[in-house]
């Protein structure tokens, strides 16, 4: 392949010799005073030399092809000793490429500071929004009409989910660094959880049935919270009313502990069903509610693929949903504290 490359990069010089031996070729034919000249023997000696001229061209540019390459993903460390080993041509091309990474990088800098500085303002608005809204919760709270309350409740949830949604969209870039794997017991983060969405439940008459949530796993406290807020809310938001949802848990075959968690709703359709995590995706029924952003399960499966955690989904159209979480095992957390 590289032998290929070459001999089209030298196509002019190949050329140029064919030219210039069917010139003098034809010199000896048309001049008498060549007549004693044996043209086969020029013609040999000439085409010999100029294969072995062209084989060493060869061996000496693919050397340094590779050492102008090797040399130019270390163009910063680019010594001047080195720089003197490369042709006059590699030498002015290595120059421009050094100027323009050192452009590119310092543009990098700047984006990397002004992303830096914008996710620790947004971060900072987010913050100050939880004032006002513990605030607004505290006065819902006070509410004499119970249906008014109600109503305050769901929207105050819906508000602080997205905020939720947006403080922890920001912090997952850095998830590595904020994340503490310890010990808990599925049953804490998950009542809690419920807690959090009684409101709601009440409203639409949904209940809950549990077992098996007494199992412990090692993992992140906060962002497994997380992961399950969003799992929740979703099978709350498309549950029917008066009806339940499942969670419980089972042992694999491969000693993995799954978490599952079963509505009876209105099911994802069958097109939907692969596309559910990507950023944005909303779905055929998503589409139906101005509630729906695609961005929930996107970040569940996001900050799971940071624990060790799989995400699968199972649906049936009008018959509900089963989403289900697979914790990693002993040897694969090692894998995870060593990120």
């Amino acid at each position: 392949m590289v032998f290929i490359l070459f001999l089209k990069e030298r196509w002019a010089w190949i050329f140029f010799i064919f030219l210039l031996l069917l010139f003098i070729n034809v010199l000896f034919f048309l001049d008498a005073g060549f007549s004693g000249i044996s043209t086969k023997y020029f013609n040999i000696v000439t085409i010999i030399l100029a294969v072995v001229f062209l084989i060493w061209r060869y061996f000496k540019e693919t050397r340094g092809l590779a050492h102008f390459l090797g040399n130019l993903s270390n163009a910063r460390e680019f010594s001047s000793s080195e720089n003197n080993s490369l042709s006059p041509f590699q030498r002015k091309y290595f120059e421009e490429f050094q100027k323009v990474i050192e452009q590119k990088e310092i543009q990098l800098n700047e984006s990397k500071v002004k992303l830096l500085e914008d996710t620790e303002g947004l971060l900072a608005w987010v913050h100050e929004m939880k004032t006002p809204l513990t605030a607004l919760k505290l006065i819902i709270e006070q509410v004499e009409d119970i249906k008014l309350r109600h109503r305050l409740e769901n929207e105050w949830m819906r508000t602080h989910l997205l905020l939720d949604q947006q403080l922890h969209h920001t912090r997952l870039a850095s998830i590595e660094k904020d994340n503490r794997l310890e010990k808990v017991i599925l049953k804490s983060v998950i009542f809690k959880e419920i807690r959090e969405f009684q409101t709601w439940c009440m409203e639409k008459g949904i209940g809950f049935q549990t077992d098996g949530l007494e199992q412990e796993v090692i993992t992140d406290k906060k962002w497994l919270s997380f992961i399950v807020r969003q799992i929740l809310s979703n099978a709350i938001k498309y549950s029917r009313n008066n009806s339940e949802i499942n969670i419980s848990t089972e042992i694999d075959d491969s000693e993995h502990l799954l978490l599952h968690f079963e509505d009876f709703g209105a099911g994802i359709h069958p097109e939907d069903l692969p596309r559910i995590f990507q950023k944005s995706y909303t779905g055929t029924i998503g589409r139906e509610s101005v509630q729906s952003t695609g961005m929930g399960l996107y970040l569940a499966q996001n900050a799971a693929g940071s624990l060790g955690i799989a995400i699968n989904a199972k649906s049936a159209l009008n018959k509900g949903s089963r989403f289900t979480l697979k914790f990693p095992i002993q040897n694969e957390y090692q894998k995870i504290n060593g990120r």
